[in-house]
């Protein structure tokens, strides 16, 4: 062993005694009186060192719930749409969620149970070796091939075993007795040794640089559940970047660490040794626990004992000194809450820009239909709307004479019966080739409206490609004619409703001239898409026929009040009608998992508690 250091408190450590996690004398909270809380599984098989004890005190609980309410927090969250980071940010979550179930509400509930205590490196380094030597026993695979170990192992002294058969920490993974023929993922093997000291575990994991990506994932996520890290690596290897990345991550969560350099050539451990301890100290690392383990024969998976006697020690000093293990393990604690502070954050950004990127989208589906919304408005009013077929109808009802007979001076009895029967063929022949026109202006906008509403979204890079892909998205809907035809003959009642109750009725003129309402209505709608103007708000002064008779008929005032409410009604109608063509476009959005406009402000606001619960 070079220059073994005890493992220190830290400011982190520090931070957590306010919490009611660490009592003024270094003990765990709890510890003093075994009557106030619950020992864990039935009886109480373990002793004071390991008894499950709920935090008693009003801070520590606050801080349990706090993590409660940030663990469902981060659990609702979605990423739906790729944009940058997302993918990183679906990762953080997983490994976050990993965290607080396997670790941290744990830890914080049971701060009595053993030290779990990772054996992490590379490929090939000896993690499964070293932990055979420690356990006195084959409980890990080794072999030539690589990757060997596929299934996380977990040895510990036969007094701790029940905490990792029935307890919360580690509690997602399935617990097996021996490793399977096939790792499958989401398994922890279990093993006891009497060699192991009690009050630690040791885990071994995967390699950390494993081809099996796999591999990889459950070795940071066993990192992740960690109360300290012994990082082993070689005399040919702890030069190699994997290895540095590994302790940067433990640098960055504030892991307790050690670190164990193995196979080291006797006739050069004094240059390795000595380049390896400058590389480290040039790190931030100098003051980190360091063992050497000489290049030596290993005889059915284990090494000579002598090699990691210095070890054997320090893990043995660390089980029996409770003070030292408690400050390692809330010094650890610590470190993952410290970090929160910054990964929960991320989180939240990646939210804000799945909601912005959402509501980009959306806009870009409203403006595209409100611009055919507007084409509509237009052609109803600039007369473009009155050509072939309903100008043609037009033409036949008003030359025919069918028109005038459809007003005349008032007359008794049979006279204004039979008027309102004279003309129904060219009548009904207008009022439908005024629906089929304006249905047809409809259809080619809102046709118009979905093909660049795809358009803008195939304008946005990735996301915005596979969101358009979507079935029946650059056309309008197979219903739009037939819900169209229905707006239209709604809006045509309107108006014969209109100028019943506020048009000619109410003026004097009605007592000398019949009319009929709907061919009234229908000379009206004439004048109101602009025939013989360009303008309809002009036609009382323009000199075209329909607008010369609805101003005599209505009146000025009338004319006014009814054209605007029979505008502000179609547009109405047609909006409906749009809506339900954009709500395809919002279904596809919603389907894609993107998150409401509140759940960043719901993530910042748990981080806060979790910090003033701290």
């Amino acid at each position: 062993m070079l220059e073994p250091e005890p493992v220190p408190g830290t400011d982190a450590a520090a931070a957590l005694d306010e919490t009611g996690l660490i009592d003024p004398d270094g003990h765990a909270a709890g510890d003093e009186d075994e009557a106030d809380g619950d020992t864990h599984g039935a009886g109480e098989p373990h002793g004071d060192r390991v008894r499950e004890e709920p935090l008693p005190d009003v801070v520590s609980e606050a801080l349990t719930r706090a993590l409660t309410a940030l663990r469902d927090g981060v659990t609702s969250l979605r990423f739906g749409l790729n944009l940058p980071g997302a993918e990183e940010a679906r990762r953080t979550q997983n490994e976050i969620l990993a965290q607080l179930d396997d670790y941290v509400i744990p830890r914080v509930r049971m701060s009595t149970a053993p030290a779990l205590i990772v054996v992490a490196g590379s490929t090939g380094a000896g993690k499964s070796t070293l932990l055979n030597t420690m356990a006195g026993a084959k409980v890990s695979a080794i072999g030539v091939r690589r990757p060997t170990t596929g299934t996380p192992v977990l040895a510990c002294h036969p007094d701790d075993h029940e905490w990792f058969v029935e307890g919360d920490l580690l509690g997602s993974l399935r617990r097996q007795d021996a490793p399977s023929p096939r790792a499958e993922p989401g398994g922890l093997v279990l093993a006891s040794s009497e060699r192991l000291p009690p009050g630690v575990a040791l885990l071994d994991t995967p390699d950390i640089d494993s081809v099996v990506e796999e591999h990889h994932e459950i070795a940071h996520r066993m990192l992740d559940v960690a109360d300290l890290w012994i990082f082993v690596t070689t005399a040919a290897r702890y030069a190699d970047a994997p290895a540095w990345r590994l302790l940067r991550l433990a640098k960055e969560r504030g892991a307790r660490l050690a670190i164990v350099l193995s196979r080291v050539p006797p006739k050069s451990r004094e240059v390795v040794t000595k380049h390896f301890v400058r590389m480290l100290t040039e790190y931030g690392l100098g003051e980190v626990d360091r063992f050497v383990i000489n290049e030596s024969k290993v005889t059915d998976g284990m090494l000579p004992d002598h090699e990691v006697a210095e070890l054997r020690l320090w893990l043995t000093e660390l089980s029996v000194d409770d003070q030292r293990r408690t400050r390692a393990v809330q010094a650890t604690l610590s470190g993952v809450l410290d970090s929160f502070r910054s990964r929960i954050p991320a989180l939240a950004k990646q939210l804000e820009a799945q909601v912005l990127f959402r509501s980009e989208l959306r806009g870009d589906v409203n403006a595209a239909y409100a611009g055919a919304l507007a084409e509509i408005e237009e052609a109803t009013r600039n007369g473009s709307l009155l050509h072939g077929e309903v100008l043609a109808r037009w033409q036949d009802f008003a030359g025919s004479g069918d028109l005038m007979r459809t007003l005349h001076l008032r007359r008794p009895g049979r006279f204004a019966g039979k008027a309102s029967k004279q003309a129904p063929e060219r009548l009904s022949a207008l009022k439908s080739a005024l629906r089929a026109g304006l249905e047809s202006v409809i259809a080619s906008a809102a046709q118009r409206a979905a093909e660049e509403s795809v358009s803008r979204w195939l304008q946005r890079p990735g996301v915005g490609e596979s969101l358009a892909a979507a079935p029946g998205l650059g056309h309008a809907s197979d219903e739009l004619l037939r819900r169209a035809g229905k707006t239209i003959g709604g809006w045509q009642e309107h108006i014969i409703e209109l100028i019943r109750t506020e048009g000619v009725t109410k003026r004097s003129v009605a007592k000398l001239v019949s009319f009929d309402v709907e061919s009234l209505s229908l000379i009206f709608t004439i004048g109101l898409f602009g025939y013989g103007s360009a303008e309809a708000e002009k036609a009382a002064d323009a000199g075209g026929l329909p607008q010369r008779l609805v101003h005599a008929l209505l009146g000025a005032e009338s004319l006014r009040t009814i054209g605007a409410k029979a505008r502000s009604d179609l547009r109405a109608r047609i909006g409906m009608l749009f809506d339900d063509e954009t709500s395809r476009y919002f279904q596809v959005l919603d389907g894609a998992g993107i998150p409401d406009e509140s759940a960043a402000t719901h993530l910042y606001q748990a981080t806060y508690n979790l910090e003033v619960a701290r």
